[in-house]
């Protein structure tokens, strides 16, 4: 039976403004229920760009993008109850405390106070914030910032779990944390997308990995079977020999 497909992007492309040439440009990515999927390249490859055009976040030229079968343009209230997104900035309301924040987060998906008492409890052994979640945000570091993302992100247990270079700020016991819940999450039938630099931790993760280059995708690579077909061949090093042409 095969799996129900969570991401479904066909010929995405995105050019900011008047600029003539394509952010990104026939972007082709599907991923599945019970799949971890990276998404890596250099700074400024298009990682953000399309991430943020699968959340809706960024009009885009051409293309199509669908979470859980429902099209982000023509559907984008069904698209985004399946979506928890987590940006590379750590956008919050800073005003509020990490515990209102994430009560805004559910009042908006309509999580129950049982169901989101549940989770949050959850989500405290998992992250670990402790007392620190009645503090306003505005005091919080840049860990703690990250920490009640992910929290709030997950909050409605949406389908997608999508995050932008989610390892960014986190100590080495939280990533490790973070890991093992992508794992566990993967499981229950969820799919998790990531964008990172960390290829070590890609490689240690994802079921799969795309490779995104000047805007377009170069590569798409089923990590077990690469490591089966390459013996003590890294993702490291197809990475650097695809882009040896710009070093």
């Amino acid at each position: 039976m095969s799996k129900e497909i969570i991401v479904e992007i066909n010929n995405l492309s995105k050019r900011y403004g008047k600029r003539e040439n394509f952010a990104i440009e026939g972007i082709n990515i599907e991923c599945k229920a019970g799949e971890i999927v990276g998404l890596v390249g250099k700074n400024g490859a298009g990682k953000s760009t399309t991430i943020k055009c699968l959340t809706g976040f960024l009009p885009f030229e051409d293309g199509e993008v669908k979470i859980c079968g429902h099209d982000i343009r023509k559907s984008p209230i069904e698209a985004k109850k399946n979506l928890g997104y987590v940006p590379d900035n750590r956008a919050t309301f800073e005003k509020m405390t990490g515990i209102e924040y994430i009560n805004f987060i559910a009042d908006i998906h309509g999580v129950s106070l049982p169901r989101r008492v549940a989770r949050i409890s959850e989500m405290q052994q998992i992250f670990k914030l402790n007392d620190k979640i009645n503090d306003v945000i505005s005091s919080y570091s840049h860990g703690m910032k990250q920490k009640i993302c992910l929290m709030a992100s997950l909050i409605h247990s949406p389908k997608l779990w999508l995050l932008d270079e989610p390892l960014t700020g986190l100590d080495p016991q939280t990533s490790k944390a973070l890991h093992q819940y992508m794992n566990r999450y993967k499981k229950e039938g969820n799919t998790v997308m990531y964008s990172s630099h960390n290829l070590y931790a890609i490689e240690q993760t994802c079921d799969r990995v795309y490779i995104i280059k000047k805007g377009k995708i170069v590569a798409n690579i089923n990590i077990s079977k690469f490591m089966k077909e390459n013996p003590g061949k890294s993702l490291e090093s197809v990475f650097i020999s695809e882009f040896e042409d710009e070093a």
